[in-house]
């Protein structure tokens, strides 16, 4: 009795171990995610445009840096970042040089935690049984996130924290809101609520932490299109099962990918992006690759 359980200890130790080397192997395997959405016009060209969300970098990922630096080869129209992009101070600079090309591009964005906050080291296990992480309890933010944004900024990407803009992209008018980030509560929608504009060919939410809070303000705004991240797609999957935890309060349903978002009468489509990166407490990732997504949108019918 004893052997048998001895031997499935050892066989569930080996497979834990092989499981955990996959997943720091699937961390660098970046993928991009092609969608097409029916939000334009009709009578229109179609619209890419690229979502990024939590790079997470630190200045000496290598991979991770070829694949954020090859981005601007998709060709998009428009970059929609929805923040943690560092993982510490150094690779503001970094991350700016890798996207010189692709800063170029027209782009707006919004932070998350970990572009204020450097990451601090805990059990893993606690994220998968709390089912959320935290914002560490710092009064103060250690990242340098002003010269973060002051860089994007620079170059012409729109700073959409609580705040609302209008961009021009090959002939449509694009009416953009967005807030800081809703998981360390940092979220006022209420400076950036309000309908949506009817003169706007597409009206678009982005935030960090796709919380219900502000999928439904937005939804109930009349937005035809929220870009959110934050979630990692749930970073560790369960093959045919898929996430076991959204580190928010939104579905594990739609943790990443493409959906819809339904309050009274208004429907907006939902974009989550299951991200680039992790944090370097937790560097794997399961059955969830890292991932951009270049979003088509394409006149509806």
């Amino acid at each position: 009795m004893l052997g048998t359980i001895a031997k499935g200890a050892a066989t569930a130790a080996v497979a834990a171990s092989a499981g955990f080397g996959w997943g720091l192997v699937e961390a660098n395997l970046f993928t991009v995610r092609r969608l097409e959405a029916p939000l334009l016009p009709p009578g229109g060209q179609p619209l890419k445009v690229l979502h990024v969300s939590d790079v997470h970098l630190m200045a000496d990922q290598e991979a991770k840096l070829s694949f954020v630096s090859s981005l601007a080869e998709l060709g998009p129209d428009l970059v929609i970042n929805t923040g943690d992009n560092i993982s510490e101070a150094r690779s503001v600079e970094v991350l700016a040089d890798a996207w010189s090309d692709l800063l170029r591009v027209p782009g707006a964005f919004v932070f998350g935690s970990n572009d204020y906050y450097s990451p601090i080291m805990r059990n893993p296990l606690s994220y998968l049984v709390h089912g959320k992480s935290t914002g560490g309890g710092k009064r103060e933010p250690d990242l340098p996130w002003r010269e973060l944004r002051d860089r994007f900024s620079e170059h012409g990407w729109v700073d959409l924290t609580h705040r609302r803009e209008t961009l021009n992209v090959n002939g449509y008018r694009i009416a953009l809101r967005g807030t800081d980030d809703a998981h360390l509560g940092r979220d006022r929608y209420e400076d950036v609520a309000g309908p949506a504009d009817d003169a706007a060919d597409l009206n678009v939410g982005v935030t960090h932490a796709p919380y219900l809070r502000l999928l439904d303000a937005m939804t109930s705004d009349g937005m035809d299109l929220i870009f959110a991240g934050h979630t990692h797609g749930g970073q560790v999957c369960v093959p045919g099962y898929g996430a076991l935890i959204t580190n928010c309060d939104l579905d594990t349903r739609r943790v990443k990918g493409l959906s819809t978002h339904t309050v009274g009468s208004h429907t907006a489509h939902l974009h989550v992006s299951a991200g680039v990166g992790t944090s370097p407490a937790a560097p794997y990732r399961f059955a969830c690759r890292p991932e951009v997504t270049l979003l088509t949108l394409v006149p509806s019918s």
